[in-house]
Formats: C-alpha cells, sequence, structure tokens
C-alpha cells in the first residue's frame, strides 16, 4: 500500500519476535554444569539475554566467581553445540507475529531479521518454526564480519541494521527490539526504533529511549502508522 509509512521493517529476534528464554537457558545450564557451576533459574535465564550466547554466558559464569579464559572457551562451544541441537524445544514465535508479518508483507512491506545471534542459528530456528521466508535478509552476530577491535560487528553498531535496510531496498525504514542494543544500533543507522516492551527489556520499556513503545506485537502496524 502506497501510504503505508515504511518500506522496510528490521526485526530483533530473542524477545521481539520469538520468546526464546527456556532454550537459550537450557543451553547456558549444560555449559554451567560441565563446569561445575550452579544452574541458572529458568525464569533468571531472562536476565542474562542480550548481546549474544557468549555474553549470556560471561554474566551467568561472573556471577559465580568467572574462570580461566581457556576453560571458559571450552564451556562456550559445549553451550553452542547444546544449542545448535535444542534451539527449538520451547521456544515459540511471540503472540500475532505470524499475523503481522502476513499484514505487513501483504502491504509490499520488506522486513529483516537484525539478532546477535550467530546466523545459522537464527536460519534455522526461523525456518523450523515456519517464518524465514518472511525475510529477505536474517542478518546475524557473525554476518558483518570482524571490526577493527577484533570484535563482530553486530548490535549496538549500526552496521547489521543499516545492512538490514540496504537489502531491504528500504529508503523508509524502521527498526523493532527489545534492548538497548537495539535501540542504539536503530540510532546509529539513523532509523526510528519501537522497543518491544513484552520482550527481555535490559531497563524499563520508556526507559530504553524507543520512538514508540508496544505491549504486544498486534500494537505494531498501528504504531508504524502513527510514527
Amino acid at each position: 500500500m502506497a501510504d503505508f509509512p515504511f518500506q522496510g521493517v528490521g526485526f530483533d529476534l530473542d524477545g521481539t519476535l520469538l520468546d526464546t528464554f527456556r532454550d537459550l537457558g537450557a543451553a547456558v545450564n549444560h555449559a554451567l554444569e560441565l563446569g561445575g557451576l550452579d544452574p541458572v533459574p529458568v525464569g533468571s535465564s531472562k536476565d542474562l539475554i542480550g548481546g549474544g550466547a557468549k555474553i549470556m554466558l560471561a554474566r551467568a559464569v561472573d556471577a559465580q566467581g568467572g574462570m580461566p579464559e581457556d576453560d571458559f572457551r571450552a564451556l562456550y562451544k559445549a553451550m553452542l553445540a547444546y544449542y545448535a541441537e535444542h534451539n527449538a524445544v520451547y521456544t515459540r514465535p511471540y503472540p500475532h507475529a505470524e499475523q503481522v508479518l502476513s499484514e505487513l508483507a501483504r502491504r509490499g512491506v520488506q522486513m529483516a531479521v537484525v539478532t546477535n545471534k550467530f546466523e545459522g542459528f537464527a536460519t534455522k530456528v526461523l525456518t523450523e518454526l515456519g517464518l524465514a521466508n518472511h525475510f529477505v535478509a536474517i542478518i546475524g552476530g557473525d554476518s558483518m564480519g570482524r571490526g577493527p577491535d577484533g570484535g563482530y560487528l553486530a548490535k549496538p553498531a549500526p552496521d547489521p541494521v543499516i545492512e538490514a535496510q540496504r537489502r531491504c531496498g528500504a529508503e523508509r525504514f524502521v527498526f523493532v527490539g527489545d534492548s538497548t542494543y537495539d535501540v542504539r544500533a536503530a540510532r546509529g543507522a539513523n532509523v526510528p526504533v519501537i522497543a518491544a516492551g513484552y520482550g527481555y527489556c535490559d531497563r524499563a520499556p520508556h526507559e530504553l529511549g524507543a520512538d514508540a513503545v508496544i505491549d504486544s506485537l498486534s500494537e505494531l502496524i498501528p504504531a508504524l502508522e502513527r510514527l
């Protein structure tokens, strides 16, 4: 539809499109138990999400006093291997996700995912849940390569959001996410941003600095129309 305000929409994954904390928490706990550490309560695993799997595991390990780097690397590899085999056991799309994606497509909107999850994991879980075909691009935390400091060019760097806009071919582009990483990346890419207040927000949703806050994906299209 010509009067819709955006030609492209980018989505974060964990805590925005998909409720993933149970599977992520199980992968973290698998690694912690291998390292002789206490597991994280399932509900508390939400507090670890944001920044990718390595940061998630590091937060859990550091909360128990940390460990030598070589030991941590071994646990991180074990976590990734476990998650590769168990990434859609409990993970489900948030309510209204399928309907909203279909309606945006009907309006001619091109969509992309920008996540700090590795691209292979993101593609796999979206495929298993039947959502991958909605997106012209799935950009993971490893998709943009590494920056001058050796770290991946992932959110909060703006590079993956800029790339998502490019792949969508959208002059008018907006990003949707649930964390400060998402808001900072969108701001750096000079695009508007909507906060998913129902997600795993690392601070109160209205304190994230987004242009709007939604409490359900059912509110997304009206929020976009108001921007």
